[in-house]
């Protein structure tokens, strides 16, 4: 006697493709992505526009053209924290872990589906801004091509440092399971702990400062090295450690916590 095959056993590729399908299907997903992705471009050129080649002085061209990231943080973080706090503040995640009872697929899915989508979209809109805001910098301190020493490795970091902020945010959602109070802590880590402590006098902090999320995004991001900024390497390596240590503590309180 041979036991029947499960037709709709609980697979990692089936997970996947539900967090993928879940991802796509909600309207604040399309809305965001498409909000993140003009309000950068449109920034980068009207800035390339109204820039007259005074007041910006040292600032590195990539900075100065994706300014708009700014907003892209804050756009992608609260995408991932809704991905995963948001099904908490429905009730949906329910339903989610009682199709897949194991959890922890759930959560390395809908990680591996954000990163997915934010990584060539933000690489795609960073690509496409920077020729167009430089059109309009033709003749000025901020002229640069995409063939410049250092330019390319800045897109490309600025896009793996959102990605990977997106993923940080994902995990801070999932750890502390309530939609503002994720956002208050995500916004807290990026953008007001860091310039609290840089006010502190001990060398040791400013250390350690410039390796937090933010900081760390503006590292990745300049074509030429800061003087007293983190290098790109270690700068990339320390996103990479935040976000894989909220990952590992969200998967630890979804293990030992009920539902």
């Amino acid at each position: 006697m041979t036991t029947a095959t499960l037709p709709y056993r609980v697979t990692p590729a089936r997970v996947l493709r539900s967090e993928w399908h879940k991802f796509w299907t909600l309207r604040s997903t399309w809305i965001t992505l498409a909000v993140t992705s003009a309000l950068t471009a449109a920034m980068g050129a009207g800035l390339g526009a109204a820039y007259d080649g005074t007041g910006e002085g040292g600032m590195d061209t990539v900075v100065f053209v994706l300014l708009g990231t700014q907003f892209a943080q804050i756009n992608l973080g609260v995408l991932g924290i809704l991905a995963t706090a948001g099904e908490y503040s429905t009730g949906q995640i329910r339903a989610t872990m009682t199709a897949v009872p194991h959890r922890l697929p759930v959560l390395w899915s809908k990680a591996a589906v954000l990163a997915a989508v934010a990584l060539p979209l933000t690489l795609a809109t960073n690509l496409l801004t920077f020729p167009l805001a430089q059109s309009f910098l033709s003749g000025t301190d901020q002229a640069a091509s995409l063939g410049d020493l250092g330019v390319l490795r800045a897109l490309a970091g600025n896009a793996a440092g959102l990605t990977l902020l997106a993923v940080l945010a994902l995990g801070i959602g999932a750890l502390l399971r309530s939609v503002p109070v994720a956002i208050g802590a995500f916004i807290g880590l990026v953008m007001i702990l860091p310039e609290v402590l840089a006010m502190l006098p001990y060398t040791v902090v400013d250390d350690a400062v410039r390796y937090f999320p933010g900081k760390a995004l503006e590292a990745l991001t300049t074509a030429q090295p800061l003087p007293g900024a983190a290098s790109p390497g270690a700068a990339l390596l320390a996103m990479v450690l935040w976000t894989t240590t909220v990952l590992a503590m969200a998967a630890l309180v979804l293990r030992r916590r009920d539902v």
